[in-house]
C-alpha cells in the first residue's frame, strides 16, 4: 500500500509553516520516513531525507541559506532537487561532488497547501487537478490539519460511513441551546438508516446515502472516494477536500481544505480553519517529533474534553463537535489486544450500513495487489483528472435513477453551483 501511494502527490504541511525564504528548516514524517522540509532564497520548497548522505548527520540542523541547505556536521550542501552543490572537505578538483545526491522529493505549493511527490519516477505524474489545486487562491481556504493517533486507514473510513451522522453528530431536540462548544449538530427525525448505493469507479468510489422524505421526495447525500487516500463529504454549498494522509502506521494528518467556486472565501472561514480548536484548547506545543504537530489539546488523555451534561441533554455525543474531533473518539481508541492503534478487524460485525466502508477497501486492496504482481497502476495515477469530481446532497423525485440524476451536478467543470439541497436540520 505504501508502494501504491508513493504514485501519488498528495498535501504534506500548509504553505503557512514556511512563511518565508531561507526560514526556519521543519522536521516532518511521511509514509514512515523521515525528512526535513524548507523554503529556499528563491521561494521554493524541499523535501530532503533527514539524515545526510554523507555520513548521517540531521540535516534539520542545517543552515538554509543561497539557495539549498548545508549540513551542519562537514558543510556538504544540497539544494532541493538533491543536488550536491558544495563539498567543501573534499580537495580542490574532485569529483565526487557530482557522484553524491541527497534523497529529494519534489514539492509544488499551491493554494495554500504544499504537495509531494515520494515516488521513483524521474518525471512526476500529473499534477492533481483537484479544485482547490485549480480554483483563484482567494476561493480556496487555508487548510485545517488535525494529527490523528490511529492508522490512517481507520480515520478515513469515518469518513465513509454515512450512518454515524445519526448519532456521533446527533442534537437531541430540533430546537434548543448550543452546545458549549462547536456547532449544534444534525437533527433528523427519521430513526430508520439511510439506505447506501455504492458505485465502484476508476479513480475510487461514491455513495448515496438515501433517506425518505416526509413529503414523498428522496434526499440523496452524495459523498467521494478519491484514491489513495481523499474524500470529498457534503458539508454545504463549498466543495469540501480532505486527505488522510499518513505520518506512520500509527497517525495520520487529516488535512481538510474547502472552496468556493462561485467567489472568494470569506476571510473569517479562512481564519477559522487555521483557528477551529481555539475554543478547546488549540493544539499542543510542538516538539522535535512531528507527530506533535497539529495534535489537538482535546485528545485521548482528557477523554477528547467530554461533557456528559452536553451528552445528557443536548447531544447524543457530548465530545465537542469541532472538525472531526468526535469521529477522531471513534477511530483513534479502535485499539488491538495491547492496545496498539491499529484495529484488528477480524473482529468486526459489518452491516447493511457498512457497503461503502467494504467497497473502499476492496478497491483499494485490489489496486494494491495489482501493483505488486502485475506492476498496474489505478487510471487516476496517469489521469489524475479523473478524479476531478465533487459530492452533494440531493433531493429527488421518488424512485429516480440517482446516478444518471446528479451525474451533470458531480462534475465540477458543467457549470453547475455545488448542490447542497439540505433538509436536514443542521446548525
Amino acid at each position: 500500500m505504501g508502494n501504491l501511494m508513493r504514485e501519488y502527490w498528495f498535501p504534506a504541511l500548509p504553505s503557512r509553516e514556511f512563511p518565508v525564504n531561507d526560514g526556519d528548516v521543519k522536521r516532518m514524517r511521511l509514509l514512515g520516513e523521515n525528512l526535513v522540509m524548507f523554503r529556499d532564497s528563491e521561494g521554493r520548497v524541499g523535501a530532503l531525507a533527514e539524515a545526510c548522505p554523507h555520513r548521517g548527520a540531521s540535516m534539520y540542523f542545517g543552515r538554509n541559506e543561497e539557495c539549498g541547505l548545508r549540513c551542519p556536521y562537514h558543510g556538504w550542501k544540497f539544494d532541493v532537487t538533491g543536488k550536491c552543490v558544495d563539498m567543501p572537505t573534499e580537495p580542490e578538483g574532485s569529483n565526487f561532488i557530482n557522484k553524491v545526491r541527497a534523497i529529494a522529493y519534489p514539492c509544488r505549493d499551491v493554494n495554500h497547501m504544499v504537495w509531494i511527490y515520494m515516488g521513483k519516477r524521474a518525471e512526476p505524474p500529473q499534477f492533481p487537478t483537484f479544485e482547490v489545486n485549480t480554483l483563484p487562491p482567494e476561493s480556496v481556504s487555508q487548510p485545517n490539519v488535525m494529527m490523528e493517533e490511529a492508522n490512517w486507514m481507520q480515520n478515513m473510513e469515518g469518513d465513509l460511513d454515512s450512518a454515524h451522522l445519526d448519532w456521533v453528530h446527533k442534537r437531541l431536540h430540533k430546537d434548543g441551546p448550543k452546545p458549549p462548544f462547536g456547532v449544534n449538530g444534525f437533527y433528523n427525525p427519521d430513526p430508520r438508516p439511510p439506505k447506501l448505493d455504492v458505485v465502484a469507479t476508476d479513480y475510487g468510489a461514491y455513495y448515496s446515502a438515501m433517506r425518505e422524505m416526509p413529503d414523498g421526495t428522496d434526499w440523496h447525500r452524495v459523498n467521494q472516494f478519491i484514491m489513495p487516500f481523499h474524500t470529498m463529504i457534503t458539508v454545504g454549498p463549498t466543495v469540501s477536500f480532505r486527505s488522510f494522509v499518513p505520518i506512520d502506521d500509527h497517525h495520520a494528518m487529516l488535512i481538510t481544505q474547502t472552496a468556493n467556486p462561485e467567489g472568494p472565501i470569506p476571510q473569517a472561514v479562512s481564519d477559522n480553519m487555521v483557528n477551529a480548536f481555539d475554543d478547546v484548547g488549540g493544539y499542543i506545543k510542538r516538539t522535535h517529533d512531528p507527530r506533535s504537530y497539529f495534535m489537538t489539546a482535546a485528545n485521548k488523555t482528557n477523554d477528547y474534553m467530554l461533557d456528559r451534561a452536553v451528552q445528557k441533554d443536548l447531544m447524543y455525543n457530548g465530545i465537542p463537535f469541532i472538525m472531526n474531533l468526535p469521529d477522531r473518539a471513534m477511530t483513534e481508541l479502535m485499539c488491538d489486544a495491547n492496545d496498539q492503534p491499529l484495529y484488528d478487524r477480524t473482529q468486526e460485525h459489518l452491516g447493511t450500513t457498512d457497503v461503502y466502508v467494504i467497497a473502499v477497501r476492496k478497491q483499494l486492496l485490489r489496486a494494491a495487489k495489482a501493483l505488486r504482481d502485475k506492476g498496474e497502476l489505478p487510471a487516476n495515477v496517469s489521469k489524475p483528472e479523473l478524479g476531478r469530481v465533487r459530492m452533494g446532497t440531493f433531493v429527488l423525485e421518488r424512485g429516480i435513477d440517482w446516478k444518471q440524476a446528479v451525474a451533470p451536478r458531480l462534475n465540477p467543470d458543467n457549470g453547475f453551483p455545488v448542490a447542497a439541497d439540505l433538509p436536514l436540520i443542521v446548525d
